[in-house]
């Protein structure tokens, strides 16, 4: 990995967090830099990006102020989605990782060659959402 790809991962990263970015600006950038996708993990705060030949880059992510529910309820988590689909006002990633995280999901992993992003609970339940077309 080189310093040019750490330094998308980071800036990405940087940019969701302080909502200086939207989710299609950091996918275009993250794939421009030859990534292939990233997982953030709410229960150690990190966020992975992963090259094709199985480089990574591990970041510290934002600590989330609620615990990750016991139970994954998919209609809160497609609820949270929906919000950061359609950036409705007052809208934060921050504010997205939240109430997953209180919707019971411990992880997600997003694919761009599968175009889609798999939410994980706890006892490993999984909602799978696939990009929205363009």
């Amino acid at each position: 990995m080189n310093d040019q790809q750490k330094a998308a991962a980071q800036a990405c990263l940087e940019g969701a967090e302080g909502n200086l970015m939207t989710c299609p600006q950091i996918v275009g950038m993250l794939m421009q830099a030859g990534f292939e996708g990233y997982a953030i993990d709410f229960r150690r705060a990190t966020a992975t990006y992963y090259l094709p030949d199985g480089e990574g880059i591990e970041l510290p992510a934002h600590r989330i102020d609620a615990p990750v529910a016991p139970t994954f309820d998919t209609t809160l988590m497609q609820a949270a989605i929906k919000e950061a689909q359609q950036q409705v006002p007052g809208y934060t990633y921050k504010g997205f990782c939240r109430k997953a995280a209180l919707a019971g999901c411990a992880s997600y992993i997003v694919s761009f060659s599968g175009r889609r992003a798999l939410y994980i609970g706890r006892t490993a339940e999984t909602h799978v959402e696939n990009f929205p077309h363009q």
